[in-house]
């Protein structure tokens, strides 16, 4: 053998060496899947929970942001689903473990041997549609990628996730969401937890009856992201939920009859804050609320037994908090750390926990009037633990568990003015009467603040019966209509202009009702104000042909220069279901701005071109990391041509600049397709008409006059 082989032989051998090891190490890469059609966004994780600081933003709060708009809305820390046994025989220790627990979450994963992903993907009604602002991607949404369209679905997107484990129940979770604006700040989770005997990635089984199987779900929720990231928190702990308070319901308030399974949680009173009982958590120097989220979820199904796909109203069976350190209760000491399921006593620990029951009290009701972050001992405050079963499970047997997760609270409007009217009173001494939501007024500022805040609690209870009426119809709620699946936004001198498609009045046929657009001024988190909006019979009017393709077009000739403007569009049906239904701002909300160019010049002398030279690695340096490969033409005639030469002289372009602004750009590929190589090329620029200054008559700069400017591309 030569030595040439030789040497390839070893590399390979320890390639593969080092493929087996990294496997070992490494043996399944998180994947993650976003939902944000809605005002709820959140991400979720292939490892069938969503593990604290193992989102995409390695953040303490990373998922469920509402309102989704604005950032720093996130309110989840972290959640589990833990699976336990009985008297389980280990094949690997050859040990009979009295309680056997798998776990994924809070803080740790082994998904190699406890939870293994095998599937990951999500569908969706349509695709995500295409948005532009002068040819660049402009869509906050990038993420909303589905991996197959099923036009069928009556949720907007479900991600479908499935695990075996080292238990053999392989687990699938849906998890959908809905844009329709009545029903856009929940998820649904339909959980089927079968006993296939499945017990690694290659389908190895061990197929044997599992008793007392507990399910156990576990949710650390917080809602003081956006004021500990914004300076005004009182203390950092806020933000992991150390003053989090969490209360249960078993029953629905405005129906004792009716089951109302409910977890949920609010900012509580901190301490340490300047203001008194902190509810909403409002910025002492503005007033500005920065806490006003209530998160919970709530059951909507949890089969009996195996044999009796019935509603079992009894469960959860386990409601009791849990201290998020795992410091508190004692008994659970350790629980949320680690992954060990070869431990004995953390694993006694952790089915204790499981089967905890219900407390006298829950967590809100210990707390009572007090401050929430002086209660109990542990450090990180205390989470939601939700237990189903005991259930014993044969070969073939399984268990299905329907979960709605929802957030809400007063819209950030009322946020704003509550807080502006609390702080006119409470931090400018102002002597001006304030309306409370019964419509009575008082003088007292904090009782006022502390009452608006807390109507949060009865919208998010409004939130999750629309996801009980959902599930309830069997997901048969009026469908929002279909996004245009094209939105362009072109900035031009004296307009920005909107281009959209025909694809929703194609589709959405029978209910089309018209468009609504919407704008922002300076930045896409903020307010947006209506700006224009027409009815079914208007439609005919905005429609244009450009090089055969006919657009719906409005020209917002408003803005002004040097401002910074976002768009969305939405389409409206016809009012069919009682009330008019719009499709979601999120699918063609604009996150990068239109704004005004610069005028065109009446003269050549100075044009420019940037970069020059061009350089691939360093481009985005000129136009962000996200824009695709080009140049741009600065300072030029309002209209002109631009005829682009190799250094041997070859055409290889030709750019006919007629918008009036002085500002055109080339995305270096050839008229015939080609990407450009490195080199040297000159741009010839010639005035297409006479320029004329419009007061005096005077031609300033004649057409046919050019001037030449050389640049380089390097790749």
């Amino acid at each position: 053998m030569g030595y040439a082989m030789v040497v390839m032989k070893r590399f390979f051998v320890m390639v593969m060496f080092l493929l087996v090891v990294a496997w070992q190490l490494f043996p399944q890469a998180q994947e993650y899947r976003w939902l944000k059609i809605g005002s709820l966004h959140s991400w979720f994780s292939n490892y069938g929970a969503e593990i604290e600081i193992k989102g995409p933003n390695r953040a303490q709060e990373d998922g469920l942001r509402w309102p989704a708009l604005f950032r720093y809305t996130d309110c989840l820390v972290a959640k589990a689903l833990w699976i336990g046994t009985t008297d389980y025989y280990d094949r690997v220790t050859d040990i009979t473990y009295p309680y056997k627990v798998i776990v994924v979450g809070p803080r740790a994963e082994d998904p190699k041997n406890q939870f293994i992903p095998v599937r990951f993907v999500m569908y969706g009604k349509y695709n995500h549609p295409e948005v532009y602002v002068d040819g660049i991607p402009a869509t906050s949404n990038s993420n909303d990628i589905v991996d197959s369209v099923d036009a069928s679905l009556k949720a907007d997107r479900m991600i479908i996730n499935v695990l075996h484990t080292y238990l053999g129940i392989t687990v699938t979770r849906k998890i959908m969401a809905f844009s329709q604006q009545f029903h856009d700040n929940y998820f649904i989770y339909e959980y089927t937890f079968k006993n296939t005997g499945i017990v690694d990635a290659d389908g190895t089984q061990d197929p044997r009856t599992l008793t007392d199987v507990v399910f156990y779900f576990q949710y650390r929720y917080a809602a003081g992201w956006e004021p500990f990231r914004r300076g005004w928190a009182p203390i950092n702990n806020i933000s992991w939920g150390r003053n989090s308070m969490n209360h249960v319901l078993y029953f629905d308030p405005l129906d004792p009859t009716e089951p109302f399974r409910v977890e949920y949680t609010w900012y509580g009173p901190h301490s340490k804050s300047k203001v008194y009982m902190d509810y909403g958590c409002p910025d002492p120097q503005t007033g500005r609320l920065g806490s006003v989220q209530y998160i919970g979820n709530i059951v909507l199904f949890a089969q009996k037994s195996p044999d009796e796909m019935v509603d079992d109203i009894n469960q959860p069976f386990t409601t009791q908090w849990i201290g998020s350190d795992s410091e508190d209760p004692v008994d659970y000491k350790g629980v949320n750390y680690g992954a060990d399921m070869y431990d004995p006593g953390i694993m006694t620990r952790r089915y204790m926990a499981m089967t905890a029951g219900r407390p006298q009290k829950s967590h809100a009701e210990e707390v009572g009037d007090g401050y929430a972050d002086l209660w109990g001992t542990d450090p990180g405050g205390y989470s939601h633990g939700q237990g189903f079963g005991p259930y014993t499970l044969e070969p073939g047997d399984e268990i299905k568990i329907v979960i709605a997760e929802g957030v809400s609270g007063i819209s950030r409007k009322k946020a704003e003015e509550v807080g502006r009217n609390w702080y006119r009173v409470w931090g400018k001494g102002e002597d001006v009467p304030l309306i409370m939501p019964d419509g009575s007024t008082t003088t007292d500022p904090d009782e006022y603040r502390i009452a608006w805040v807390k109507t949060g609690e009865d919208s998010l209870f409004q939130t999750l019966r629309r996801a009980k009426e959902n599930f309830g119809s069997g997901y048969d709620i009026p469908q929002a209509p279909p996004p245009p699946d094209k939105f362009y936004v072109e900035s031009t001198g004296d307009k920005i202009l909107l281009k959209w498609s025909e694809s929703a009045e194609n589709v959405y046929k029978e209910h089309f009702g018209g468009y609504v657009i919407y704008r922002a001024v300076g930045k896409p988190d903020t307010f947006y104000e209506k700006i224009f909006e027409c009815d079914k019979l208007e439609v005919a009017s905005l429609k244009r042909d450009f090089d055969g393709t006919i657009y719906n077009v409005y020209e917002d000739r408003t803005p002004k220069r040097g401002f910074d403007y976002y768009y969305y569009i939405q389409t409206k049906d016809d009012g069919y279901s009682g009330v008019t239904l719009y499709s979601s701002m999120f699918w063609t909300v604009t996150n990068r701005p239109a704004q005004l160019k610069r005028p065109g010049l009446n003269t050549l002398e100075k044009v420019r071109v940037v970069p020059n030279p061009y350089h691939l690695k360093m481009a985005y340096q000129q136009f962000g990391v996200d824009a695709p490969d080009r140049i741009a033409f600065f300072n030029l005639p309002r209209y002109c041509k631009i005829r682009i030469y190799t250094e041997r002289g070859d055409l290889i372009n030709v750019i006919d600049h007629s918008d009036g602004t002085g500002t055109e750009t080339w995305n270096l590929v050839t008229s015939s397709g080609q990407i450009v190589v490195s080199g040297i090329y000159i741009a010839l620029i010639e005035a297409s008409q006479d320029h004329i200054d419009e007061s005096t008559g005077e031609i300033l700069l004649r057409k046919g006059e050019k001037c030449i400017r050389k640049f380089v591309v390097i790749r």
